[in-house]
């Protein structure tokens, strides 16, 4: 199995990392990255991961096509019609159309979710309708070949259950005790109908501004009227 990850500057690490090291664990499996240009990608907190390949030089359909989520790194991402558009084209011919986290939006805004539902981060999953998808609120979302997960550590939920789709429920299992995944949150305060009032508001004043409604029209707009 063949599985290619886009990087994008700006792109949430965990939600590469994560599902990767599951799919990773697999015999078999190879995990080639991609940028507009190959090289050192830098993530949200700074650091880089190398690209293995530019847009140029893909070639051929992946068996699974996957798109990390980030804050405003996406949501810059929804601006660029290159990107998008490499996004369209490698979707259109891949086996799986994967996503973590608002990663979907960048699926949505390439056309590749428009009638499907699909997971995404808490904040922003209702955006997902601006491109005609259903937004579901589970960790992990399949639809036919679009696999889709929830916000960042829900990569790994995803990673799971993808290689238990994938190659069976016991490999599924020998992945997630190789892991040792049994996570134990140490607030209980990770999705916002757990979270206290102000822990809520204050989560809300920070991504009103990194994750802003109007890029999510204004995309949707331009990618309908380019598709015209």
């Amino acid at each position: 199995m063949k599985i290619l990850a886009l990087l994008y500057p700006g792109f949430t690490l965990i939600d590469f990392v994560g599902p990767a090291q599951c799919f990773g664990l697999v015999p078999g499996v190879t995990i080639e990255t991609v940028a507009r240009r190959a090289g050192p990608v830098k993530v949200d907190f700074g650091t880089s991961i190398v690209a293995d390949k530019s847009f140029a030089d893909i070639e051929g359909a992946p068996d699974v096509f996957i798109v990390p989520g980030g804050p405003s790194g996406a949501f810059n991402v929804l601006k660029d019609d290159e990107t998008l558009d490499f996004v369209a084209r490698v979707g259109e011919r891949a086996g799986w159309i994967a996503s973590v986290c608002n990663g979907s939006l960048i699926l949505g805004a390439a056309g590749l979710l428009r009638g499907y539902r699909a997971g995404c981060y808490w904040y922003s999953r209702n955006y997902l309708s601006e491109f005609g998808a259903i937004p579901v609120d589970d960790r992990v979302v399949i639809d036919r070949n679009r696999a889709t997960g929830g916000g960042m550590t829900a990569g790994v939920d995803f990673g799971i259950s993808m290689v238990g789709t994938w190659f069976g429920d016991e490999v599924g299992r020998l992945v997630e005790l190789t892991m040792e995944y049994a996570p134990k949150p140490p607030y209980g305060c990770g999705r916002p109908e757990l979270a206290p009032p102000e822990t809520l508001a204050a989560a809300n004043a920070i991504l009103v501004n990194e994750m802003p409604n109007d890029v999510v029209v204004e995309a949707a707009r331009r990618r309908l009227a380019k598709a015209s």
